[in-house]
């Protein structure tokens, strides 16, 4: 038998660790304690809903320090007396106060188990205050290897920003770090010397002069935030704005950045309005009118913060002036602004439970990229667009991490996340109920955190099929699914090799120049194909592979 291959996409990744089910094995992964109290739902988390976070400090430049308190008010729901709030070393919680009385605490690695005195009754809302200081971990690679980021900019003044996503926002500030439980509203209010500016999430509501010549901005956000969405920026700071005629009526767009980059700024910055409307087309209304839009220049490359986008691209479009899809199309604009803004959908509207499910975030917002660029330049660009992502993939482990332990998955939820949802696209294969569905996704899900599951079940359900194995092959396991067929007495026969059990997945090939749908199973199924010359091409905007079999 002589077998001739077809790869749409990229080369098979070998596959070492398939278990029973033909889902990658996570087995030899070690994880210790401190793992599972910063990423699961422990006791101490569990019983208490938090509200509400005033969040008071003062930067230090000069000595790359934070002072200051976090307020939390927080609703009883089962009665108990033990309270864990997170905050990395090397920073250390002072002291802890409620009701007037300061409360005994124990710290383990990054948890400080916080002992309360006043009853704890169910359905009663109660406040305590957390008082700390200390260097914070300062960002190695940020946004990637994160924490604060202390720079100067060329004229000298002091360049600060935070950024933790994954290594959690306790880096920096004592509060409840997993992502399940979002703040419904919070004031940050940031003290900074005289002669730089703060910007923070949500709107400025007022900067008090002190009487040591130092400054305080208060920010309120409204919606409810991540913590890791939660953000310093400090800096020399200007400023110009305009107001966006969306879907829910003004949306007030402000954007900061150095000094000396204000006339640039000006010109580039204008892919934010663009943004707006194609993500508005899309996804629905940009989630926090509430809370205005803000891009704000940074001294790394930019980061989701709600309603205070980081930007650090260098006024350049591209990602640092390079095209990720090798297509072109990626020089059309600017990756940071479209990309981390597509984010105030999916991750800050949008939020996922558990950072193991991080594809939620990442594989839609990739997907925004040819959203965008099909927005502006037709289809087939978009589409052009997201296959030249393809290279990007390694296919070297799952895309969804382990659960309960603060573990991502593979990087491949970016590029190859993108490109599932391309092929899942092509299974609806109606654009107008494609984009009802994402839409769909935003108002149904709309400031709240997911799971993977909810995310799985409503697809299904809108789709109108199981995706149960679509989902298994894309997110659990690394083979590329591959359409193994042949031509034989005027029949053709096919089925879906190096694929999860039960893959069923429809998949539009061309037979000898006639757009056919098929539905293959594992099992061989056969169509009738009585032609001279046969031959077949399966649909380029599907992440699969073929192999055909010539006797």
């Amino acid at each position: 038998m002589k077998k001739q291959l077809l790869i749409l996409c990229i080369a098979f990744a070998s596959i070492t660790s398939i278990n029973a089910q033909g889902l990658l094995s996570k087995s030899n992964v070690v994880f210790t304690r401190q793992d599972s109290l910063r990423g699961s739902i422990t006791k101490e988390r569990a019983w208490w809903d938090v509200k509400y976070y005033h969040l008071n400090i003062k930067v230090n430049p000069s000595d790359s320090t934070i002072t200051g308190s976090n307020t939390i008010r927080y609703k009883i729901i089962n009665e108990y007396n033990r309270m864990q709030i997170d905050l990395q070393n090397p920073m250390e919680i002072d002291k802890v106060i409620q009701d007037g009385v300061a409360l005994k605490y124990t710290r383990e690695g990054n948890a400080f188990f916080i002992e309360l005195i006043a009853p704890q009754k169910v359905g009663l809302t109660k406040e305590l205050t957390v008082f700390y200081g200390g260097k914070p971990k300062i960002a190695v690679n940020p946004p990637w290897d994160g924490g604060i980021t202390w720079k100067k900019d060329t004229n000298g003044k002091s360049f600060i920003a935070s950024s933790c996503q994954g290594l959690g926002a306790s880096v920096w500030w004592p509060n409840k770090d997993h992502m399940y439980d979002e703040v419904d509203n919070m004031l940050i209010s940031v003290n900074v010397p005289k002669n730089l500016t703060d910007v923070s999430n949500g709107r400025l509501q007022s900067v008090k002069q002190q009487k040591d010549g130092t400054k305080t901005y208060n920010w309120y956000v409204s919606n409810p935030i991540n913590n890791y969405g939660v953000n310093i920026n400090i800096g020399d700071y200007v400023t110009f704005s305009e107001k966006f005629k969306g879907e829910k009526g003004d949306l007030d767009c402000t954007y900061y950045v150095l000094r000396d980059n204000l006339t640039k700024a000006k010109i580039h910055f204008q892919d934010v309005p663009r943004m707006l409307k194609a993500f508005e087309h899309w996804f629905g209304p940009y989630p926090f009118y509430e809370d205005s839009y803000k891009l704000v220049e940074t001294p790394y490359l930019g980061m989701e913060h709600q309603s205070s986008v980081t930007y650090g691209n260098k006024f350049q479009n591209g990602y640092l002036g390079r095209d990720l899809s090798g297509t072109g199309w990626g020089l059309k604009f600017d990756f940071i602004i479209i990309h981390e803004s597509g984010h105030e959908w999916f991750a800050n509207n949008i939020t996922y439970k558990d950072i193991a499910d991080m594809w939620i975030h990442e594989s839609f917002t990739n997907y925004s990229e040819s959203l965008f660029v099909e927005y502006y330049y037709g289809k087939d660009a978009g589409a052009e667009y997201v296959r030249g992502t393809r290279k990007g993939i390694k296919n070297d482990n799952s895309i969804i991490g382990n659960y309960d332990v603060n573990n991502e998955g593979s990087g491949d939820m970016y590029p190859k996340g993108g490109n599932m949802l391309h092929t899942l696209r092509q299974i609806v294969n109606d654009d107008e109920k494609w984009r009802g569905i994402l839409r769909g996704l935003n108002s149904t899900f709309y400031h709240q955190t997911v799971t993977t599951k909810q995310i799985e079940d409503y697809l299904s359900q809108q789709v109108g099929i199981d995706l149960n194995s679509f989902f298994n092959q894309y997110l659990r396991d690394t083979r590329i699914p591959t359409l193994e067929y042949f031509f034989k007495e005027g029949k053709l026969g096919y089925r879906w090799t190096n694929c999860v059990p039960g893959f069923n997945m429809p998949v539009k090939i061309t037979l000898d120049g006639t757009e056919k749908l098929l539905n293959p199973t594992t099992e061989w199924n056969r169509i009738e194909a009585k032609m001279e010359t046969p031959k077949l091409e399966i649909d380029k905007d599907s992440y699969v592979a073929s192999f055909n079999i010539t006797e």
